[in-house]
């Protein structure tokens, strides 16, 4: 059986490691954290508008403090996907990174207000190998502070100065109702059965997955072009790529949550199957017709919770039914999608590569 910490690829194909291609994973996380360091006092700045008791929770949320405000070592902090996405952006278009670093702080904000309702909404108690803010400081807090950073995004854009401002607060209110619209289709999938008529359908999923994932990453990119100066066309091209990495994105975390290494992910292996979740690798492993795909079936539709020798025998019927290698072409085949987008318009070359060497980096991820 394939070792929990290594994405496997079809046969033929190369394996997602942890590693990936050396060059995305020796340049992607510089890139990452040179985005970082040029939003993060704007980004800091604006969470302490906030007032001090949910600006704490924020700031535990990002990873910067413990509980009760003590700085953090850096650990628990996030890539910071998203906004790194805006700043690349704005470079691709020919702009300064800084000129997106109000659509970054945005988005980031909003990423962030949705973590933390949809820790609520889920019951998951870590994030990142340690309590989730709910956890933490309790279940109306959590509530709170994502209304206030939720608030706190769209005045961010907002107060912006500049010929874009209306259409940065345009799209970021459409993202907004994209967000919700995922979510709430995603826990409607929770009460439809696992076969028959009324089963998730995996087109149903990655429509979910585009609303829930992609349109955050869709904002970023477009937030980064338009206020960048983009034309039209490019600013569409951005978003779309965006949205094709959302897919990917979700694709990869769907993997992580049964096969991932619990050192790295914070949840234990199988995570995603003890919690009777629909994703993608099961939903693809029940489309098939076979014997294992009966077996999984009878597995997931037994009225007992999975004990720890049925998650074990439902990840291996799950690979063995192709929903792992199905998951993976997915998001390669998103992947590649995002890239025709960027390659569809005129974009600065540097900043171009380093945006597709992010997508590479994203791929072969662990967390």
């Amino acid at each position: 059986m394939t070792s929990p910490t290594t994405v496997s690829a079809p046969a033929g194909a190369a394996a997602t490691s942890d590693t990936g291609p050396p060059e995305a994973a020796a340049s992607a996380p510089r890139v990452l954290a040179r985005c970082r360091d040029l939003v993060r006092p704007s980004l800091s700045a604006a969470i302490e508008r906030l007032h001090p008791w949910p600006g704490e929770m924020a700031a535990f949320s990002l990873g910067w403090c413990e509980v009760g405000g003590a700085p953090a070592d850096g650990s628990f902090e996030g890539k910071g996907v998203r906004q790194a996405l805006a700043v690349l952006c704005a470079e691709a278009a020919g702009a300064p990174g800084k000129s997106a670093v109000p659509g970054a702080v945005a988005v980031e904000l909003v990423h962030t207000f949705s973590l933390l309702h949809d820790d609520i909404m889920d019951g998951d108690g870590t994030r990142r190998q340690r309590e989730t803010v709910w956890k933490a400081y309790g279940t109306g807090p959590a509530v709170l502070a994502g209304d206030a950073l939720f608030a706190l995004a769209v005045q961010t854009l907002a107060e912006t100065a500049g010929p874009h401002t209306a259409g940065a607060v345009c799209r970021l209110s459409e993202t907004l109702s994209g967000l919700v619209r995922g979510q709430a289709e995603d826990l409607l999938f929770a009460a439809r059965p696992w076969t028959g008529p009324g089963a998730v359908r995996t087109d149903e999923y990655r429509s979910m997955a585009e609303l829930k994932t992609g349109t955050l990453l869709g904002c970023a990119a477009a937030l980064g072009g338009l206020l960048g100066g983009a034309p039209a066309r490019t600013v569409a091209a951005l978003d779309r790529a965006g949205r094709h990495l959302g897919v990917a994105f979700q694709a990869v975390d769907d993997l992580l949550g049964i096969w991932g290494d619990p050192l790295v992910t914070g949840k234990p292996v199988h995570s995603d199957l003890r919690q009777q979740k629909k994703t993608y690798p099961v939903l693809a492993a029940l489309a098939g017709d076979g014997f294992h795909s009966r077996e999984l079936a009878a597995l997931l539709n037994s009225p007992l919770p999975l004990d720890d020798a049925g998650t074990v025998r439902a990840a291996a019927l799950v690979e063995a039914c192709g929903g792992r290698a199905a998951t993976l072409e997915e998001a390669r085949h998103h992947l590649d999608a995002a890239r025709g987008c960027l390659r569809s318009v005129p974009l600065v070359p540097r900043a171009a590569r380093e945006i597709e060497l992010l997508l590479e980096f994203l791929l072969h991820r662990r967390v």
